[in-house]
């Protein structure tokens, strides 16, 4: 008896929290839009979101978010950032929730994938990821600023990257473009290199061999992982301009979004292992056998100091991604 009433408890509290989840999305999405369409009325700058805008933003952050803490890729916490961050990157451009779409939906199933291998690697692994609102935020942080500066700058509505016809607008495409792809080939590189490499991970910075799992460390199978996961996410921005830009063909050749998407993801990777290596702890704890992030007793260190976290050293790899990379692509970038 005492069983089946902490069951319906238990039951009651998921329903609720669903029901909460909900109404805060339509509050935050409804405030939104009518912000968007008051200060379009006093002020021609602004641009105005249409309702059937609105109602897609809504609804496809909100399918894909109740679908991921189902399937345990998100906790509560992370569905609330979740629907906040796919909002707005919806709002602002189609391209951006494509981009978002293939980070997040690739890097959940490759959490999940040998969760067997990676639980006696990991000693904090979660089944399914569990992602909570730190970590959303600090993969989607900087998009989420990006997408929100986009429609200040043209609005909400889809556009070909021409540095010629809209240089700053191609370059807040570019920059988030690139925070997606570095968070994308990080993740991959991660979850795929532990499982699928023969040898063992060499110490970015001084080439060591080094215990699974230790911040810092690559692999070719990781490095290459973490081009293809670029690759990923710039493919489905491509494919978004495709669908949904008009008049593609007048503007300069979209191809290489595809390639920055790669190279992103290449370098967003290098760039965290640096990071993971010199500004966040690694020791062996001799009592488990396993890789840890704190320092203890009975923990011999490995490398890094304990300056920065994983969810931080994400944010800093995707916010210098961000800034650093559209600069190198504007010299290369197809102009008419």
């Amino acid at each position: 008896m005492q069983n089946e009433v902490e069951l319906s408890i238990k039951e009651y509290s998921k329903m609720m929290t669903d029901l909460m989840i909900l109404c805060f999305t339509l509050a935050l999405s409804f405030m939104f839009w009518v912000i968007s369409m008051t200060a379009s009325a006093y002020s021609g700058s602004v641009y105005p979101v249409s309702p059937w805008r609105w109602f897609f933003s809504l609804l496809i952050p909100l399918t894909l978010t109740l679908r991921a803490v189902k399937r345990r890729s998100l906790d509560y916490t992370g569905a609330l950032g979740a629907m906040v961050v796919g909002f707005i990157l919806t709002v602002a451009n189609f391209s951006f929730l494509f981009a978002l779409f293939a980070f997040f939906m690739t890097s959940s199933k490759l959490t999940r994938w040998k969760g067997d291998i990676k639980k006696r690697l990991d000693p904090e692994y979660k089944e399914g990821g569990q992602r909570n609102w730190v970590q959303v935020l600090c993969n989607g942080g900087v998009p989420t600023e990006l997408a929100l500066l986009y429609m200040i700058e043209v609005g909400p509505g889809e556009m070909p990257i021409d540095f010629g016809k809209q240089y700053s607008a191609s370059w807040i495409c570019l920059s988030l473009l690139g925070a997606l792809s570095c968070s994308a080939g990080d993740t991959w590189a991660s979850e795929v290199g532990p499982v699928l490499s023969k040898s063992k991970p060499k110490l970015i910075t001084t080439w060591k061999e080094v215990p699974a799992g230790t911040n810092g460390g690559v692999t070719a199978v990781g490095l290459f992982a973490s081009l293809l996961g670029g690759l990923t996410v710039g493919g489905a921005y491509l494919i978004s301009q495709m669908l949904f830009v008009n008049d593609l063909h007048l503007a300069v050749p979209q191809w290489p979004i595809v390639a920055y998407g790669g190279v992103a993801g290449l370098i967003g990777s290098l760039l965290d292992s640096l990071l993971g290596a010199s500004m966040q702890y690694s020791g062996y704890d001799k009592t488990t056998g396993k890789v840890v992030n704190y320092e203890s007793k009975t923990t011999e260190r490995i490398c890094g100091k304990p300056i920065l976290d994983n969810n931080a050293v994400n944010l800093f790899s995707s916010l210098l991604i961000a800034l650093i990379l559209p600069g190198l692509a504007w010299g290369f970038w197809p102009k008419l």
